[in-house]
């Protein structure tokens, strides 16, 4: 676990340095103060952080409502405090604040997981961050979360019946939802937001919109197998002709296209999946409930985040901001990955007793 996550932090490092050279030192600082956090944590006995469950969970709530208070603003969104020469974005720690809490609640209720009562505090209990969360507004990060609270209510017990009852009703919902957005019809969502998604379904009558999708995708194509090579100075290329807005972030996947190629995608890739794969065998070996779930969580966290990453930056899902684990510039992001593999390490180091 611990070799995969550096390698990919390692290429993570590089391409940042040749999407925003500037960047790069910070980037460095954020790994290697990553790592040693990481194995701090994995040494604190996750039981114990367990027993502060609901102080957690109101200190996510804090940090969310402090934000929307007192937050620094940018592009229309309230997201960051500003920290001497750092942002601190409180949601990407949220994300791991409440895997830990959502394990400690399954695990106390594990054996009435499937009743009304238990749903329903499930749902109140994840429907108030969410909340937070979308309306600084940040989308992409209440959909991430909402998957990772999804994928931990199944790997806690959910019945059958229930998943199927509800995909019967969400995959229709879906689809009325997006007929009313791009009818312009539906409240809940911002001007920006209905924009991308008109953008990423209609890019040829869009194209002021569309524009960033568009040459990530021709980025992607244009590094053929091998790449163009890290650092190069090709005026055409989406860092140096400046096509795609600060790159290093959420559409580093383009960079890695671009420069590494074919190979260098598919590697990025292979190492997230088997780092998620790695949480899963591990959750497997938990010696209790909570472990499993924390393991569960963060195999979530990392393999939906990469997806939704991936998928936007080769076009097959709308523009919306969220970074690749371990790849993309963002220390708060960096250092929040590095406390859930921390935790995961930590139930890898108490398996379960045959």
């Amino acid at each position: 676990m611990i070799a995969l996550v550096v390698i990919l932090n390692t290429i993570g490092v590089a391409l940042v340095g040749s999407a925003s050279p500037g960047d790069q030192k910070k980037q460095i600082i954020g790994m290697v103060s990553g790592i040693i956090i990481m194995l701090l944590v994995s040494y604190i006995d996750y039981n114990f952080i367990l027993r502060f469950s609901w102080l957690i969970y109101l200190g996510a709530i804090g940090l969310l409502g402090l934000v929307i208070v007192a937050g620094e603003q940018s592009k229309g969104a309230q997201r960051w405090f500003k920290i001497g020469g750092f942002q601190f974005q409180p949601s990407e720690l949220v994300k791991i604040l409440m895997i830990l809490f959502l394990a400690y609640y399954f695990m106390r209720y594990e054996e009435k997981i499937n009743s009304p009562r238990v749903l329903f505090g499930s749902f109140m209990l994840i429907g108030i961050p969410l909340a937070l969360i979308l309306a600084q507004p940040n989308l992409s990060t209440t959909i991430v979360l909402a998957l990772v609270f999804a994928a931990m209510l199944f790997a806690a017990g959910l019945s059958y019946k229930i998943v199927v009852g509800v995909l019967a009703v969400c995959v229709p919902t879906f689809f009325i939802v997006l007929t009313l957005i791009i009818q312009d019809k539906f409240p809940f969502i911002h001007s920006y937001q209905l924009g991308r998604i008109m953008g990423w379904l209609y890019p040829d009558k869009y194209p002021d919109i569309a524009y960033q999708q568009q040459n990530s995708i021709m980025a992607i194509g244009s590094g053929l197998l091998w790449g163009k090579g890290l650092g190069n100075t090709d005026p055409t290329s989406v860092k140096n002709g400046k096509f795609i807005l600060e790159p290093q972030n959420d559409f580093i996947f383009a960079v890695a296209g671009e420069e590494m190629g074919f190979v260098g995608t598919v590697t990025i890739i292979i190492l997230l999946l088997f780092i998620t794969i790695e949480c899963i065998f591990i959750a497997r070996k938990a010696k209790d409930a909570a472990g499993r779930l924390i393991c569960c969580g963060m195999a979530a966290l990392i393999g939906f985040q990469s997806i939704v990453n991936i998928c936007v930056a080769t076009g097959l899902l709308p523009n919306t901001g969220v970074t690749l684990p371990f790849v993309s510039y963002g220390l708060t992001s960096l250092w929040s990955l590095y406390i859930g593999i921390g935790l995961v390490l930590n139930v890898g180091l108490q398996p379960k007793k045959y």
